[in-house]
C-alpha cells in the first residue's frame, strides 16, 4: 500500500491556491526550483499532471481540481483539530454540503433535514442548480449529497449511489372556495382550469398516462417547472394544481388551499445521491437510518 506525502500534498496545495510558483514559494520559504520539484514528485505518485502553464500562471488540470478538493477537506481538518484541542471543545463541527435540483419543493427540503437543522455540531451549506451541474459538483466533492426527484443511473460504470428516500402522493389542489366544492373527479378535469408541472417532469408524464387512460382530454391553463411558483399560482390564480401535498402542506394546513383528490397512480419520487468513491460521513448515515 501506497503511502500519500502530505508535506508534497502542502506544497501542491499553496501552489494551486497561489496559482504562481514565485509566490508560493515566497510563502513557503522554499526555493522554486525546490518547490517544482516536490510537485513533480506528487504527480509522479499520482500518476498524474496536476498543472498546466498560461504564461507565468499555473491553471489546475481535471484531474488537479479533483486532487485540491481533497486537500482543502484534508488541511481544513487538521486546521480544525488544532482548533478544537487549543479551545477544549469537545465535539467536532460536522459540515453538510447539500445541492438540491431547482425545482424540488422547498417542503420536502426542509422536512428531510429538520433532524439536523439548529443542531449546534451541524454546519448546513445549501445551493440549488441543474441537475448536470449538481452531480459535476458531487463528482469533485464539492457537494456531499444531492437531493432531487429524478434518479440517476447507479451501476458499476457509474460513480453514483442513488438511494430512495421518499415518496408522495399527487392531489388536485385548489382554493378552499365553494366554487370548488362541487368538483366531481374526474369528470370535471376536462372543465376545470388545470395548472401543471411542465411536460418536462415524472410527474407531468405520469397525469398525462393517466387521463390518456381515463379517455381524459384536458387543456392546461399554464405549464410551470418551478414548484415554488406552482404552489404561488394555486393560492392565487384561482385554479387548481396537479401538485404533491407536501409542496402546499401549510396553506393545506391554514386551510386556504385544499386538497379535492388523490391521483393514486401518480407519485412523485425523491431520491438521495452521493458519489461512492467519497466517504460517507457519519452525519448523513445518521440521517439516511432516521428515514
Amino acid at each position: 500500500m501506497r503511502n500519500l506525502n502530505f508535506h508534497h500534498l502542502h506544497y501542491f496545495w499553496t501552489v494551486a491556491k497561489e496559482g504562481h510558483l514565485t509566490r508560493a514559494a515566497q510563502k513557503l520559504n522554499v526555493s522554486q526550483s525546490a518547490l517544482s520539484s516536490q510537485i513533480k514528485q506528487l504527480e509522479g505518485q499520482l500518476g498524474h499532471n496536476l498543472f498546466h502553464r498560461r504564461g507565468r500562471t499555473l491553471l489546475l488540470t481535471d484531474v488537479g481540481h479533483l486532487v485540491l478538493e481533497y486537500a482543502e477537506s484534508i488541511f481544513n481538518l487538521g486546521s480544525e483539530l488544532l482548533s478544537m484541542m487549543e479551545s477544549g471543545e469537545q465535539h467536532r463541527v460536522e459540515q453538510l454540503r447539500i445541492g438540491a435540483v431547482a425545482t424540488l419543493s422547498r417542503n420536502f427540503q426542509e422536512n428531510f433535514l429538520r433532524p439536523v437543522i439548529g443542531r449546534d455540531n451541524v454546519k448546513l451549506a445549501l445551493c440549488s442548480s441543474n441537475f448536470d451541474d449538481l452531480l459535476e459538483q458531487l463528482r469533485v466533492h464539492k457537494l456531499d449529497l444531492i437531493l432531487s426527484n429524478r434518479p440517476v443511473a447507479s451501476d458499476s460504470t457509474t460513480p453514483w449511489r442513488c438511494k430512495l428516500i421518499a415518496q408522495q402522493g399527487v392531489c388536485l389542489v385548489g382554493p378552499n372556495t365553494p366554487e370548488f366544492g362541487t368538483l366531481r373527479f374526474p369528470q370535471d378535469l376536462m372543465h376545470t382550469k388545470l395548472l401543471l408541472p411542465g411536460p418536462g417532469s415524472e410527474i407531468r408524464t405520469q397525469f398525462d398516462l393517466y387521463c390518456e387512460q381515463h379517455g381524459l382530454s384536458v387543456t392546461p391553463y399554464a405549464e410551470v417547472d418551478d414548484m415554488a411558483m406552482l404552489r404561488l399560482l394555486t393560492r392565487d390564480a384561482g385554479a387548481v394544481a396537479v401538485i404533491p401535498e407536501v409542496v402546499v402542506q401549510d396553506e393545506i394546513q391554514a386551510g386556504t388551499l385544499k386538497s379535492y383528490a388523490t391521483l393514486d397512480s401518480v407519485i412523485e419520487s425523491f431520491y438521495a445521491i452521493t458519489a461512492k468513491r467519497h466517504v460517507e460521513l457519519p452525519i448523513l448515515k445518521k440521517l439516511f437510518k432516521i428515514l
